[in-house]
Parts: structure tokens; sequence; C-alpha cells
């Protein structure tokens, strides 16, 4: 067991007004499983390059074990699988590697195809395999699961779930309930490591809150009648100091001594009251600092008289020619919200594709009825950019309720002047996400909406969907969202 000790780590980009951590402290086991969570933007990923020594910072970061990241880049992809493995951990036997492979439900002949014709889960497994037989290191481990099926994430979760030594930036909540032990929250005001994994860290930041919140309430009752008794303190106070000084006849036999007694007594118990009401000031100032909003997401979907809105019936898409899965048939009628799911690779995105009238190859028929509008979450965000008012314009949407959605996910309004394609992914798939809610559409069809999206905002997007019921098709991989919203699943199977 060895310790990454963090003292007084201050940091902040240049140009920023405000720095990202300031004056954070705490230690890490280099044997514990720690998931690592926060807000898109709140500095997941700086923090991981910090511990990599690639920015300059204020404080120390001292550790005694190597830190590698994940993923890292290769930089020959049409290298041999098991060169690229051996380039990394050079003195392991060609058996620890098949054993590693074996506990990922992998063939080992992946090793002998060359990197670059690996599926992207299958590089996934191999650059992780390759970073753990290396040895002696501690693992960064930043967002292993984006774009992976569901069958690949659970045989990286029995992976992980023997592994120890890293930190994992995911927003699965599956996935960090069955890996960690630890969670490292990064909040509005601070940083702090719990153990546990994200259940119950839930559990204790919802208690947390709660007691806040409560305390916060009452604290600003006792303000208020504090100060209601400090004012009439003073005012009597005051009272009885001026009586000393009235001279008529009737008031000659007053003793001053009593009455400059008795207004320095009032004067004492005033000063103690401002002290107390500044003491519940300042626990009140503390208290709700790192509590997150989780205001409900707006989405105004259209209802069509026509019924069905889609019809498939016999659905196989080919790809040269090929046909790739079995066929499917299914209606999508106002209020379904439907899953298409199965392994990567199979089709899925470009049965949604079809649907929005690309030009795609297929066998069977499919019928989208006319003139009903569709508001469409690309899984790809390589294209976005230019600033916010610019994308508003080009997309013709209401910026107001545009940028209100993207306050209520955590955006801040500095947030705004940023372009684009300097923004975290998080970021952008939120700029896509806003953008469809702000529409009013017929068929909501989303393709992968919560790649690199905070836990929060998953939440927030999930209470939306199932207060405002839009007509929705959607491929997503996070197992939790499919259940609370999807009213039906097309699995496609080859």
């Amino acid at each position: 067991m060895s310790l990454i000790s963090i003292n007084n780590l201050t940091f902040g980009y240049d140009g920023s007004y405000n720095n990202i951590f300031e004056n954070v402290t705490f230690n890490i086991d280099t044997d514990w499983k720690l998931g690592l969570i926060g807000r898109n933007g709140k500095g997941k990923t700086t923090f991981l390059n910090l511990l990599q020594g690639k920015y300059e910072y204020k404080g120390t970061i001292s550790k005694s074990v190597d830190v590698d990241y994940f993923p890292f880049e290769v930089k020959d992809k049409e290298k041999l699988t098991i060169e690229i493995v051996n380039d990394l951990a050079p003195n392991v036997q060609d058996w620890e590697i098949i054993k590693e492979l074996n506990l990922l439900n992998t063939d080992a002949e992946i090793l002998y195809r060359n990197f670059n014709l690996l599926s992207g889960g299958e590089q996934v497994k191999i650059l992780l395999i390759s970073l753990f037989l290396k040895g002696n290191n501690f693992l960064l481990i930043d967002e292993p699961t984006s774009h992976l099926d569901i069958e690949t994430r659970n045989n990286l979760i029995n992976y992980l779930d023997r592994k120890k030594g890293f930190i994992v930036v995911s927003h699965d909540r599956i996935f960090l309930d069955k890996i960690v032990d630890h969670i490292i929250s990064i909040n509005n005001t601070n940083i702090e490591i719990q153990k546990g994994n994200f259940s119950s860290w839930k559990v204790n930041k919802e208690r947390k809150d709660n007691f806040e919140m409560v305390q916060n309430e009452k604290l600003s009752k006792d303000i208020n009648k504090l100060e209601v008794a400090s004012r009439n303190t003073a005012k009597w106070s005051n009272e009885v100091e001026r009586s000393k000084y009235k001279t008529n006849n009737s008031e000659k036999t007053i003793d001053r001594g009593y009455l400059g007694h008795k207004s320095a007594k009032m004067m004492k118990k005033s000063k103690v009251m401002e002290q107390r009401i500044q003491k519940a000031i300042n626990e009140k100032t503390n208290l709700l600092k790192n509590i997150d909003r989780n205001d409900t997401l707006k989405i105004i979907p259209l209802t069509s008289n026509k019924t069905p809105l889609i019809s498939v019936n016999k659905l196989q898409i080919k790809y040269n020619n090929e046909l790739i899965f079995k066929p499917i048939s299914f209606e999508v009628n106002n209020g379904d919200r439907i899953a298409i799911v199965g392994k990567n690779g199979i089709g899925k995105s470009s049965v949604l594709k079809l649907i929005l009238g690309q030009n795609i190859q297929y066998d069977g028929e499919i019928n989208v009825v006319n003139n009903i509008k569709i508001s469409y979450v690309s899984q790809s965000t390589e294209y976005l950019n230019g600033n916010l008012k610019e994308f508003v314009y080009k997309n013709e949407i209401d910026e107001s309720i545009f940028k209100a959605m993207l306050v209520k996910m955590g955006l801040s309004k500095s947030d705004f002047d940023t372009n684009i394609e300097d923004m975290s992914e998080g970021q952008k798939k939120k700029v896509l996400i806003a953008k469809s809610i702000s529409e009013q559409a017929n068929i909501y069809i989303w393709d992968e909406p919560l790649n690199f999206i905070d836990i929060l905002t998953r939440e927030q997007i999930e209470d939306a969907i199932l207060k405002y019921k839009p007509t929705l098709i959607f491929v997503e991989h996070d197992e939790i969202f499919i259940e609370k919203v999807a009213t039906k699943n097309i699995k496609l199977e080859r």
C-alpha cells in the first residue's frame, strides 16, 4: 500500500476568473478503487491531468507509483495487437495476456489482428489489459464505457471488479455501483472522498443536503427573531440612555447612576444579540453551497392525430448488400418510447438514420407519416463549432428557452461565451439535448444521448421524459435509463 497525497492544490486555467480547485487537500490509498464523479465542466479530466503532471499548479501532489492514463494514444495502429501489448508490458508472458482476455470473455485471436481492425470495444479491452499488465502503476481510467454496448460493459464490470488501484471517471450508475469502493466527488466548492459505491454516496449526499436545508430554514427563522430582539433591545437601551439627561422638575429625583447601569446592561445585551446573529449568519453561509438544484427540464411535444406515426415491417439493414440483423417489425404511436438495443456494429444507428430519411440500404417496409416534425440528437458532436448565439440562429430555436435548459443542466453563464468546440464532451452533448428539448416535435430521435453526460443531468432527462411523455425513439447503453423511460425495447440480433 502507498499513498497519493494532495496538499493545498490550487489550479485555474490562464484567463479564467475562478480557480477550478482551491486549497484542496486529501490522500488516496493506491489499493482503492475510486469512482470520480461531478457535473460536466467541474474538472474531472483536469484533475486526472494534474495527477499526470501535465499542468503547473500551486500546492503539492506526491506519489510513489507510476500513474498511467486510459485511453492512451496508440501511435502505430497498423501494428499487430500483441505487439502493442508487449510494447507497454515487455516482460509479460503470452499466457498472462491470454488470461486477462479470458477475464474479459474475449477470444485470444484478436492478438494477431492489426489493432486498427479491432472494434471499439476490443480496442478498449486491449488498452486496459496492457495497463494492468504493466504493473506497479495506478490507473486513471477516463470514461471507459462510452459507446460500449451493454454486453461489453458487463464484461468490463466483471474485469474491473477483480482489479484494484485505479480512479475511474464514469457516469454509468450500475458500473460505479459494481466496481468501486470509494467515491471522489468534485463539488461546487470542494472535493470529498467517501467510502462506498455510488448508491451509498447518493444516500449520504441526499441525507446531508436535506439536513442542510432544514438547518438553513431554522437558522433563517432564528436570524429574523434575533434581529427583531436586537432592534428592540437597542431601542430600549437608547431610550434609557436619553432619560438620564432629562431636566424637567418632575424628574429631578431620578437616580442617574441606576439609569446608567441599566443603559449599559441593555447595551451589553444588544451586543451579545448582535454576536449571536452574526454567528447564525456565518453558520447559514456555510450551508447549501454544494447542493445542486435538480430543476426539471421542460419538453413540449406535439401530438399527431394520425396513427401509427411510424410502421416497420420485416426491416433488415444492409451493409455492402449483406443483411446484418434478423427482421424486425414494430409500430410507433403517440407517447411510445422505444429503445433500439443490440451489440455494437449491429445497425442500431442505421435504423434511426433510415427513419430520418437518410440513404440506407434495407429490405422490408418502413412508413413514416407525412409532415410530422422530428427532433434529432446525433451520436457525434464533432461537427459542432462556433458560439451558442450562432448555433441558436442556425437551428432556429428560441434562445431564452435553449439557454434556460443549459443552465438547468449545469452550464454557467460564463460557459455561454465559450465556443462549442472548446467545451467538454459532456457540455457539447448538453448543447444537442437542450436544442432538441427546446423544439416542439412529434417524434424525438436520440442516438446515444447520454454519452459523457453527468449523472445528475441523466436523472433530470429521465424525469422530464416521464413527466412530459414525448414520443421517443432512442439508442442508449445506460441500463437504468432504458429501464426507467422505455415503454418498448426492439432488440437487433444477428
